[in-house]
């Protein structure tokens, strides 16, 4: 195989795996089958859970195995990497049981959880800078000595044939699958997972999935190099990395069938579904590839398909971003807005209009400054539970045949 830009080959990700034979590092993690979204996509869909890992993700598996191998070399006493939180809380756990030192840099909006638990991990985090790229500088600035080596997030052939191991895994728990949807962030996951797929089952279609707003791939795939971002803003923060690498590159143009992108909203609605359906908490980046599967993007019907739920450190209030958002699209969250006479008894009517519905009104203001309000004119408006969209059209119907102008408004 070629090996421009220190591209791995089957024979690195299995030498990583032997390194990997510690339940107490790695753990193998299940698949489950999904008839919820068999029915939604109409394909047989099982869901490879790595999001279950010790550290909530798949980043282990490539942290570990860079750390190992400069460990058996020598001379390296601590470890600094770059991250939003997963390959932070991967590195500190691997330099840990391999008793080196860490220090990770995280952005300054980096989820508090996954701060928390990178140094619940032995790491010794620094929170500078707004993004990803900014910790990344300032990480690689503390490369000061020659104790120390830096650990990339993806762009290192020890990272990704580490990752490739979840591809000899996913591989052996389902070896008639047909299509793979991998979520993309830096590409250190998709390039391993190929390549592993490439060697064990070449006529496999391997998907790669990026969230809309920090897609990289579509145009370094096209301009045949790695095309960065200069700001991404995602709820998945786990591949919100803003570009890739030559490294990662060279895998994904080998071994890559198809990229996808996915909006945040498709993302968050894959999260819900992904509660409510497999009873299962994952992050934006691990729902991502169940956003594909959904979508109008991927079509999988008939096919035996394995999404990858890479991540699952949700930060509690992402989620209740992510639940008001989807609520919101389903219309079990609805705010409307009513045009009335500002007179005594208009609330109490309208209020009596949506009960009769058994709908639970949450909040209820006036606002009485919209230029559009003739003089004596208010508007009511109210944020209310339901039970869907049919229960929303009723409550709607109903208001406007007792004579009032009616909105269905987003904010």
């Amino acid at each position: 195989m070629n090996r421009a830009f220190g591209t791995i080959d089957f024979a690195d990700i299995e030498d990583a795996r032997d390194r990997l034979d510690d339940e107490s590092v790695v753990k193998r993690t299940p698949v489950e089958r999904s008839t919820s979204l068999d029915d939604l996509t109409g394909g047989d869909v099982s869901l490879k859970m790595e999001h279950l890992q010790w550290t909530g993700s798949f980043k282990t598996r490539g942290a570990y195995n860079k750390i190992a191998q400069c460990a058996a070399e020598g001379g390296t006493e601590r470890v600094v990497a770059a991250s939003a939180g997963n390959h932070a809380q991967g590195v500190a756990l691997a330099a840990t049981k391999l008793g080196v030192d860490s220090t990770i840099v995280m952005p300054k909006g980096a989820p508090q959880a996954k701060v928390d638990a990178t140094r619940s991990y032995g790491g010794d985090v620094e929170l500078v800078g707004a993004d990803f790229r900014e910790a990344m500088r300032h990480a690689r600035e503390l490369v000061d000595d020659d104790a120390t080596t830096f650990v990339h997030a993806y762009d290192d052939p020890a990272i990704v044939a580490g990752q490739g191991t979840l591809g000899i895994e996913m591989y052996e728990d389902l070896p008639e699958v047909e299509t793979i949807v991998v979520p993309i962030g830096g590409g250190g996951l998709i390039s391993g997972i190929a390549t592993a797929f490439a060697e064990l089952s070449p006529e496999t279609r391997v998907v790669g999935v990026q969230a809309a707003r920090a897609a990289t791939v579509p145009d370094s795939l096209q301009k045949g190099e790695p095309v960065s971002l200069e700001s991404v803003k995602t709820i998945a923060d786990g591949i919100a990395t803003g570009g890739i690498s030559e490294l990662t590159l060279s895998h994904i143009e080998a071994h890559v069938d198809e990229v996808v992108t996915v909006t945040d909203g498709e993302i968050a609605r894959a999260i819900l579904l992904l509660l409510e359906r497999a009873k299962q908490v994952v992050e934006g980046a691990g729902a991502a590839s169940v956003a594909a599967v959904i979508s109008e993007e991927l079509d999988v019907t008939g096919e035996t398909v394995m999404p990858l739920l890479c991540g699952g450190n949700l930060d509690m209030t992402m989620l209740q971003t992510v639940l008001v958002h989807a609520l919101t699209d389903r219309e079990q969250l609805l705010r409307l807005r009513v045009r009335i006479d500002d007179q005594p008894g208009k609330m109490e009517e309208i209020s009596g209009i949506i009960g009769g519905h058994n709908a639970n009104i949450q909040t209820v203001r006036h606002d009485r400054a919209a230029p559009e309000l003739d003089v004596g004119e208010a508007h009511l408006v109210f944020q209310i539970e339901t039970s869907g969209a049919g229960q929303a059209r009723a409550i709607i119907r109903s208001i406007r045949d007792h004579g009032y102008e009616v909105r269905h408004v987003n904010a």
